[in-house]
């Protein structure tokens, strides 16, 4: 039996797909997120819902905000709720804040009653907690990705990554201020016969010593791992690597000289 297929059902259709499509590339890029039972659940359309929706709906209200971290709070005693959302420090506001945006939709659906959780995307990262998260430096809980390609040469690549990073965590640490921490660069070797890109970036309420000490711990839970990409990233702060490059414009360079083998 033939089925036919008016034009006009046909255009719906189409349309209809070039819209769920549109939508689906629009959202963030979703990496990890974990919901942390710890700090308690709470009820259906309890206060503390509520706050937390009204402190999410609002955290990037602020337009003139353009350096991609935002960290507000809301609500009263124990139903008082925080939030920190971060981008990467490449990512432009409009972009930022779209990525927040839709990270918050996607985080309370993934953790629809826990008072705590935290989502990281390719370009922003989210959390809140019935508990002051600011200027406080966190590890934990963090995740980390390595490729499982090896580089050509272990020894050498890894002596760059090191330099290189060391360069980044002294940058972003040292040269940030309240509004951004963050830098990105690359690093060659004469042998190494491709080019490693960087970003090291904490959030901009930790003092400096408090980012080199989360960068450190964050970028050794990945180091001489020998592997030509990875990533790590924790409430705090996060250190990705790469053999291409994935950032734009970077707000320093940090190019690492060939170590001596």
């Amino acid at each position: 039996m033939a089925v036919f297929v008016s034009s006009r059902l046909h255009s719906y259709v189409c349309c209809l797909l070039f819209i769920i499509i549109a939508q689906a590339s629009a959202q963030p890029s979703f990496l990890n997120h974990f919901c942390l039972s710890a700090e308690g659940r709470f009820t259906a359309n309890s206060t503390y819902e509520t706050n937390l929706n009204t402190l999410l709906s609002n955290l990037t209200f602020n337009t003139e905000i353009d350096y991609g971290f935002y960290n507000r709070s809301y609500g009263e005693n124990s139903d008082k709720v925080y939030a920190i959302g971060l981008c990467r420090g490449d990512v432009k506001a409009e972009e930022c804040r779209s990525c927040i945006n839709n990270s918050t939709v996607l985080l309370t659906q993934l953790c629809p009653n826990q008072k705590e959780a935290i989502g990281w995307y390719d370009k922003c990262m989210l959390r809140y907690s019935n508990r002051s998260i600011f200027g406080l430096m966190e590890t934990s809980p963090l995740f980390y990705t390595l490729e499982l390609v090896n580089a050509t040469n272990v020894e050498q690549f890894n002596q760059v990554l090191d330099n290189l990073v060391e360069n980044l965590t002294a940058i972003a640490s040292a040269s940030g201020d309240s509004r951004r921490k963050y830098a990105a660069g690359n690093a060659t070797a004469t042998n190494l016969g491709s080019t490693i890109y960087g970003v090291a970036q904490c959030t901009p309420d930790l003092s400096q010593q408090d980012c080199n000490r989360c960068l450190v711990d964050a970028f050794s839970r990945i180091a001489s791992s020998g592997k030509i990409s990875g990533r790590v990233a924790t409430p705090s702060c996060n250190i990705r690597y790469e053999n291409f490059r994935f950032y734009d414009e970077p707000s320093t360079t940090a190019d690492a000289p060939a170590p001596s083998l």
